[in-house]
C-alpha cells in the first residue's frame, strides 16, 4: 500500500538532543544503531527506552518524539529532508564507541489513504521490536545493508535504498505480526489455520465468483462456523471483505497501469464495465475514470 518513494535519514546525536515528529499520513521506522534513546508516543505516555539494535514502528499519524532524555528540550524534525552530510561523519567513525553519542536511522513510507490495508488498522501507535526477539538477525542485516548503501553511494543506490527500506518495513511488520502477543483483527485471521486458506484464495483469485459456502468448504468448516469466525476476526463478513479486496486491487491497477477498464473489471471479478463501475463508485465514492485521473500515474 506504499505510494511514492520511501525516505531515509541518519544522524549522530550528542546530548542534549530531542526531535519532535508531527503527525503525518505515513508509517515510520526508527532504528537505534548505537547508544540509546527515549521514545515518547502520542498522548505523552510513559517514555520507552530504546537500546542499540532496537527498532520502533510508529504510525506517523501519531505524533511522537525521540530524545537522549525524556526531560531534554525538543526541536521539530522532518524525515522528508535528509540529514545534512556533516551530521554523519564521512570517515566511517559514526558507529565506533569512541565517537560517542547516539546513532539513529529513520525511514518513512507514505501510505495510500483511500484503501488502507487492514493490517495497518490493527497496528498500535507504537510497536517496539527489541534486538533479542526472533527475526532480529534479519532486521539487523537489512539495517546494515541499508547503512552501507548510504555510506558508499555506489551506482544503483537510488534503486537499492528504497528496496532495502521496503524490506526493513516488511521484516519489522513480520516480526510484530509473528510475536506471541500478535494483534487481533486481520493479522490474527491470516494466521488462523482455516481462515488463512480463505484469505489466500480471495487474494489469489479475486475474479472467481466466490460464495460463503464455497470458501467454507475449502476451509473444512460449516458455512455458519466459517462466516461467524471470519466476521469475529476481521470484523466484516467474507463477501464484504471480498468486495473490499477487489476494489483495492482495481484501485491499484487504475493508479499504476493504463489497462482498459474492461480488463480491470474482469480481473476484479465483474462481467462488464457497468457492473464494475457501479460497485467501484459505491465503495470509493467516485467513478473509476475519475479515480484514475485524480490518483493515477497514467493521466
Amino acid at each position: 500500500m506504499r505510494t511514492g518513494r520511501p525516505q531515509v535519514a541518519r544522524a549522530l546525536l550528542h546530548p542534549p538532543w530531542g526531535l519532535r515528529f508531527p503527525p503525518a499520513g505515513a508509517i515510520g521506522v526508527q532504528v537505534v544503531l548505537k547508544g540509546d534513546a527515549w521514545l515518547t508516543g502520542p498522548g505523552g505516555g510513559d517514555p520507552i527506552h530504546l537500546e542499540a539494535g532496537d527498532i520502533a514502528l510508529i504510525r506517523r499519524h501519531a505524533p511522537h518524539s525521540m530524545s537522549d532524555d525524556p526531560a531534554s528540550p525538543l526541536w521539530d524534525a522532518n524525515y522528508a529532508v535528509h540529514v545534512p552530510a556533516d551530521h554523519w561523519p564521512a570517515d566511517g567513525s559514526a558507529l565506533e564507541p569512541a565517537t560517542g553519542g547516539t546513532a539513529l536511522m529513520g525511514g518513512t513510507y507514505d501510505l495510500g489513504g483511500a484503501r488502507p490495508h487492514p493490517l495497518f488498522a490493527d497496528l498500535p501507535d507504537v510497536v517496539v521490536l527489541r534486538a533479542q526477539v526472533g527475526g532480529a538477525t534479519a532486521l539487523k542485516a537489512i539495517a546494515e545493508l541499508l547503512g552501507a548503501e548510504l555510506d558508499r553511494n555506489l551506482p544503483g543506490s537510488s534503486a537499492a535504498t528504497p528496496a532495502l527500506l521496503d524490506l526493513l518495513l516488511l521484516y519489522a511488520l513480520r516480526a510484530w505480526f509473528e510475536a506471541p502477543e500478535a494483534p487481533s483483527g486481520w493479522a490474527r485471521a491470516s494466521r488462523d489455520p482455516e481462515l488463512s486458506v480463505a484469505l489466500q484464495l480471495i487474494h489469489d483469485h479475486p475474479e472467481h465468483p466466490w460464495t460463503v459456502a464455497e470458501l467454507a468448504a475449502h476451509c473444512s468448516l460449516s458455512r455458519a462456523a466459517f462466516a461467524r469466525r471470519f466476521n469475529n476476526l476481521t470484523t466484516q463478513p467474507p463477501l464484504t471483505y471480498l468486495t473490499w479486496w477487489r476494489m483495492t486491487l482495481a484501485g491499484r491497477l487504475l493508479r499504476s497501469s493504463d489497462q482498459p477498464l474492461s480488463t480491470i473489471a474482469a480481473r476484479a471479478g465483474y462481467g462488464n464495465e457497468y457492473a464494475f463501475s457501479k460497485a467501484f463508485k459505491r465503495e470509493l465514492g467516485v467513478a473509476p475514470s475519475h479515480y484514475r485521473t485524480e490518483n493515477g500515474t497514467f493521466r
